[in-house]
């Protein structure tokens, strides 16, 4: 009786809701499309990786991460919004890890001295951590996953202490430039020595001046809420860097120079495959310590079997590179991945065949000059060949790879990769 009582409730209920449905729409249509709005930008947000609040937005980047030197790394940190203000921000976080036991921290903050231009200058102070031979551009757009792949293998960290202020600008909607001016405390958190004219160091200061160039000459650019945002991906696209460090300018140790290139293509097929092809390359000169020369993107761990070997695999790296197995002044990279159309099992099961080729090459100059670490060089071509299956289960998939060539391993099982692929993104 109840339950027949409960089904003619809710029959009355849905039809007294949707007879009402019209005039409301009617009257309320603005509120909706309010609520429409609201609801694209929460999602734009969450999908850059922020939880949007009323004046700040929580960068979800800090909230939980896992790597061999500080084990899980926890904390907060975010920005303002435009709503606190549309030419002012500030921005920090706060995260501690539990292996190492340190707290790491950045403060910061921006104002805008042109609006059609885009203009922002930026201030920052950061106490932190950073791979040793990784290098990044500093006009590379914000890219949001639930977790970093590479970040859970890496062990090799030097700490830095950076104040820096930068000049953001637009040239065109095509052309993006960003320019920074900063000086580091560098202190690796493993033993390394660099050695320069008689003279060694475990730390050491460094001050330098960057300038980063993106060209995207075939996306498609319009103007919302007076900045500009890209609604069509063209390709290829095109990033170029060069940074300069300074002896005895502020206490600074070397001189050297880094001149780092990007460029991204991606063909689109008519069966609804495609291919990307990504070209990286990196040339380091002058009193250039190991923190700020190159690997290669390795994502390999040293351990006996290919099981124990058994993670995640990264979105561009070598997965049958070992960890601090390589380090270069001068490399290249190539990378060709072919994504055919995903098989339609059913409207949920979607899996999607991957093939991928890498490549990578490189030298080292004055190898003796970088002390107490045992790393190769990269003179003969390193490949690499494989392939995903991706989405096979909430987004989780599997990959495997297979070291062949001049680095090719006297054992068999020390040359193949296999590993879990995880493609979701907000």
């Amino acid at each position: 009786m109840l339950r027949c009582l409960f089904v003619v409730c809710l029959l009355i209920f849905a039809t007294n809701g949707f007879a009402q449905q019209p005039n409301i729409s009617q009257k309320d249509s603005s509120k909706v499309s309010q609520d429409s709005i609201k609801k694209t930008e929460f999602l734009k947000n969450i999908g850059n990786g922020y939880l949007p609040f009323n004046y700040f937005n929580l960068d979800l980047r800090y909230l939980m991460k896992f790597n061999q030197f500080e084990g899980f790394r926890t904390g907060l940190g975010g920005i303002t919004n435009n709503r606190f203000s549309e030419r002012y921000r500030v921005n920090g976080y706060l995260v501690y890890g539990f292996k190492d036991k340190r707290y790491k921290y950045s403060v910061g903050g921006g104002f805008r001295v042109n609006e059609a231009s885009n203009t922002w200058i930026n201030l920052s102070y950061t106490d932190d951590l950073q791979e040793t031979g990784s290098s990044n551009f500093l006009t590379d757009k914000r890219f949001f996953t639930f977790f970093e792949p590479r970040l859970l293998n890496i062990d090799l960290f030097h700490r830095h202490i950076t104040k820096s202020v930068g000049l953001q600008h637009n040239i065109s909607s095509h052309l993006l430039t960003e320019t920074q001016l900063a000086t580091s405390k560098i202190n690796p958190t493993y033993l390394y020595n660099f050695v320069l004219d008689n003279r060694s160091y475990n730390t050491f200061d460094l001050s330098t001046a960057k300038v980063s160039l993106q060209w995207s000459p075939f996306s498609r650019f319009d103007i919302k809420e007076g900045t500009i945002e890209e609604t069509k991906n063209g390709y290829p696209k095109f990033t170029l860097q060069l940074t300069q460090g300074f002896k005895s300018i502020l206490s600074s140790d070397f001189n050297f120079s880094k001149l780092d290139f990007r460029t991204i293509h991606q063909f689109n097929h008519k069966n609804e495959s495609k291919t990307n092809l990504t070209l990286v390359a990196g040339i380091a000169g002058g009193e250039t310590p190991l923190t700020h020369l190159y690997h290669a993107y390795p994502n390999n761990i040293t351990k006996e079997t290919i099981l124990q070997r058994f993670s995640v695999a990264g979105l561009n790296s070598f997965e049958t590179m070992y960890f601090n197995e390589f380090f270069s002044d001068k490399f290249s990279t190539l990378q060709v991945k072919h994504s055919f159309k995903p098989f339609k099992i059913s409207e949920w099961f979607k899996p999607q065949l991957v093939l991928i080729s890498r490549y990578a090459v490189g030298t080292m100059r004055s190898m003796e000059r970088h002390q107490g670490i045992q790393f190769n060089t990269l003179e003969k071509l390193y490949s690499e060949s494989g392939f995903e299956i991706n989405k096979l289960l909430l987004g989780f998939g599997v990959s495997f790879a297979y070291r062949y060539g001049a680095y090719h391993l006297p054992e068999i099982g020390d040359n193949i990769a296999f590993k879990f692929t995880f493609n979701i993104s907000l």
